[in-house]
């Protein structure tokens, strides 16, 4: 019999490779697709996992919801390790918010991360803000140039959706942050490079403060939240006591839970009800 490794064992080290992750099979569902397509931005391939929920009534320019993943992970692991589509479905299906389409990219696959930054060879940020957009609204029928675009992530992924959120604040309605990386040196926790350092940023763009107080007045609305347990809760915690000081609008939230799925698939609830409050606020 194949024995296949627990989903997100508590030591990946057992084996000789650096990280194991593997899919949580409970996760299956109907309306969940896969799509893998060939990237101006990476020039090669991309892996986007999209889901829709399925049996109702999805109207035209229906919102679209990004969630990014975290370091070592891949398109997968929202959906699979998060169940967030599952989530998704039960809160609309509840009548608490609208249909939304999830989409959930890999961030490129680059070593153990790419932050969804720029890099030399290939551009990570456009692969999400331009390639991922594109696809979505060019194969999922109910997605047009008009649909509401939302960003979320954990970890690694929360940095990425607050940089590409705070530049791209005229397209992006909402930023959800779970655990996240508030500076680039945290990601030294997780990495053995540097991936600021190979995509070129140093400096102040290494620290998402920065990036907030040069959106400022234009930054959408922002959730943030964080375990007690979570050895980034105190850097959080900083952030959010820096937005409150800059006047930057956003909602944070502290709970019981640690840096791990067990966490985040609990939370995703928190976020999504909180992209359906954006939407309401706004029509």
């Amino acid at each position: 019999m194949i024995r296949l490794p627990e989903p997100w064992p508590a030591n990946p080290w057992v084996t000789r490779f650096r990280t194991v992750r593997s899919s949580d099979p409970t996760h299956l569902a109907p309306g969940l697709r896969f799509l893998t397509i060939q990237s101006p931005a990476l020039a090669g391939r991309g892996d986007v996992a999209v889901h829709l929920t399925p049996h109702v009534d999805v109207p035209v320019d229906v919102p679209v919801v990004i969630m990014l993943h975290g370091v070592y992970g891949s398109f997968w692991n929202w959906p699979l390790a998060g169940g967030a589509h599952l989530t998704l479905d039960r809160l609309v299906h509840a009548g608490r918010m609208q249909p939304m389409v999830l989409v959930t990219p890999s961030d490129g696959l680059r070593g153990e991360g790419t932050a969804y930054l720029p890099h030399p060879d290939a551009d990570y940020e456009a692969w999400i803000m331009d390639d991922v957009v594109d696809a979505v609204t060019e194969f999922i029928a109910p997605v047009t140039t008009d649909s509401p675009l939302l960003l979320g992530g954990n970890s690694m992924g929360a940095f990425g959706a607050a940089r590409l959120g705070t530049r791209h604040s005229s397209r992006v309605a909402g930023i959800a942050m779970h655990s996240a990386i508030t500076h680039l040196d945290q990601l030294a926790q997780f990495t053995v490079g540097d991936i600021g350092t190979d995509a070129g940023i140093d400096g102040a763009d290494r620290d998402l403060v920065r990036h907030f107080a040069a959106t400022g007045d234009a930054t959408p609305p922002v959730f943030i939240d964080c375990g007690r347990d979570d050895f980034l809760a105190k850097a959080n915690d900083e952030l959010h006591r820096t937005l409150e000081h800059l006047g930057i609008r956003h909602q944070y939230e502290i709970f019981d839970g640690a840096h791990d799925w067990d966490a985040w698939s609990t939370r995703i609830q928190h976020s999504l009800l909180f992209f359906e409050s954006v939407l309401r606020q706004s029509q």
